[in-house]
């Protein structure tokens, strides 16, 4: 099959996305996108998931998924774009999981193309619903797998993180103990982007480590699953699990549903699919580079990059996850991410750019007023209960004073959180919705003193899907060029020059009178691990006067 088009696949929250690069001509040829709630009400989700009774739990109806995937590959076929596509790979929501029962070997397997496949996978599924990321209704779980497992040190070294309520395995132990009769008719558990494969294939396909390390089962050691997490969720659990695969790898080619259908080639092989952040990393060229880090400012932010290790020790904060080549990244998730700086716009009753001319025309260090921007629940550091605090005199109703206190915050949190991942950065590549706002890329440069860059494409996990197909594609005909090499033809840094950190910032930020020892210090006073940080306010004070 002699075709330079490639296929990425990226089942969100929210939406499904579909975007065909083209090699030869280092385009993006199209992106066609179906939003959940406008197309689809009938499964009556907000903003993409079905919220219950208890807020805590939250799932999603994975027929809903099944005919977005139906109509979004349709309008490829209609387009003449399927039979043009060489190969495809999956990104979806990592920590996501789909129970099926005997009925759905058959039904997966033997589709009929003159029908729609959801009618076809009715009493398929064991359990109706997924539990997704946004599920936190496990914290007893938690704790139990953690208990047997020895303790948080010992969980976070064997499966890359501690036990965490959105992740499979807490999710799976949580629905045997509710549902026994259910888990034990479960013949398969797959995660969103293994299942969204075995669609393509026809066939049950196998999990990455890139997702296979988000769900407290695997040995990240070894890329394995771990016989010792496995018994610490749910009993004979391992039969009920695909395989594990390290790095990508092509599977097969498309199923004969797909051809008829939706007018794919016979020929277009369909790659392994991974998670959002592992797809995310190989769609910013981040693959094989330790020497930039990327940050998403998004719903929630997140800060990560690349690891060759995960090394023998280190914070219990953050996650490992697999990557593209086998090796490991690292992923840190702040959930007071743009909603919280929304939150302080909103109040000042600000727009976005008059949000960003604040942070322009504002010094750095905000005379040492500091806030704590836990507007939700936070994941690092751990608040399970929403608090805004202010410090240093920082009034409620101080335009200014709040908006630089919120950016600065929140990326002073994120730096001094991922310090156990590495030294500082060359470079910090920023993508997602906030890296429209200049102030606060000039934030983000002046507290990591690093380069700033953003880039035009937002897609960047579908991007990396399309990305991972290419290479895994070229690669088995010899083609050296790295998920790098091909992610720089398509990522495009914006027209805007870069952001480079002022020299003046640096002794604002850091040091032993650094705004950021200042923050630190206030953070472990509200988690109650420090004292009172007023003198430390008093000397940031006094060492920083002629700024």
């Amino acid at each position: 099959m002699k075709t330079s088009r490639f296929l990425g696949l990226d089942l969100s929250t929210q939406s499904l996305t579909a975007l065909v690069i083209d090699l030869s001509e280092a385009s993006i040829v199209n992106r066609t996108s179906v939003d959940f709630d406008g197309a689809y009400p009938s499964y009556g989700t907000r903003g993409g998931v079905l919220i219950g009774k208890d807020p805590k739990v939250v799932h999603a109806d994975p027929r809903m998924w099944v005919q977005a995937i139906d109509d979004l590959l349709g309008s490829l076929g209609r387009q003449g774009l399927a039979k043009e596509i060489a190969a495809v790979s999956v990104s979806a929501q990592q920590h996501g999981s789909l129970y099926l029962n005997d009925r759905a070997w058959v039904a997966l397997g033997t589709l009929n193309p003159g029908r729609p496949p959801v009618p076809q996978l009715e009493g398929a599924f064991s359990r109706p619903t997924a539990p997704v990321w946004m599920d936190s209704s496990t914290h007893k779980e938690c704790e139990e797998i953690t208990s047997t497992l020895g303790g948080e040190a010992r969980t976070a070294f064997l499966t890359g993180s501690i036990a965490t309520e959105r992740f499979t395995g807490p999710q799976i132990r949580k629905f045997w103990k509710e549902n026994p009769r259910a888990y034990e008719q479960t013949v398969h558990i797959a995660l969103v982007s293994s299942f969204v494969t075995w669609l393509l294939l026809g066939l049950p396909a196998p999990v990455d480590c890139g997702d296979g390390f988000g769900t407290n089962l695997a040995n990240i050691q070894t890329g394995r699953w771990s016989r010792r997490a496995l018994s610490a969720t749910a009993p004979r659990l391992r039969k009920k699990l695909p395989e594990l695969v390290r790095g990508d790898v092509c599977l097969g080619k498309v199923s004969a549903y797909l051809v008829r259908r939706y007018g794919f080639s016979p020929e277009t092989d369909v790659v392994i699919g991974t998670g959002d952040n592992p797809s995310s990393l190989a769609g910013v060229g981040l693959v094989g580079d330790t020497s930039r880090r990327a940050v998403s400012l998004g719903t929630s932010d997140t800060y990560f990059g690349y690891l060759p290790r995960p090394g023998k020790s280190r914070t219990l904060e953050g996650h490992i996850f697999g990557t593209a080549d086998g090796r490991f990244m690292f992923l840190l998730c702040f959930k007071n991410g743009s909603l919280a700086r929304e939150a302080v716009k909103n109040q000042h009753r600000l727009s976005w750019d008059e949000f960003s001319e604040i942070l322009l025309n504002t010094p750095p260090g905000n005379d040492g007023r500091i806030m704590l921007p836990y507007f939700l629940p936070e994941i690092t550091p751990l608040v399970l209960a929403p608090a805004v605090r202010r410090f240093g005199g920082l009034k409620k109703d101080d335009v200014q004073g709040n908006v630089r206190a919120v950016a600065e915050g929140q990326i002073m949190s994120m730096f001094l959180h991922s310090k156990g991942f590495g030294g500082k950065p060359d470079a910090i590549l920023v993508t997602a919705g906030g890296s429209e706002n200049r102030g606060l890329l000039h934030v983000i440069a002046d507290i990591f003193g690093a380069e700033v860059r953003s880039f035009e494409v937002k897609d960047s996990a579908a991007l990396g899907a399309a990305v991972r197909a290419a290479r895994a594609y070229i690669g088995a005909r010899g083609d050296r060029r790295t998920w790098g090499d091909l992610a720089e033809m398509f990522i495009r840094t914006k027209r805007a020059k870069p952001v480079f950190p002022r020299k003046e910032a640096a002794g604002i930020y850091h040091g032993d009178n650094g705004l950021l020892s200042v923050y630190e210090a206030c953070e472990k006073y509200f988690l109650g691990q420090a004292a009172d940080p007023k003198d430390k306010i008093t000397r940031f004070r006094k060492a920083n006067r002629s700024f």
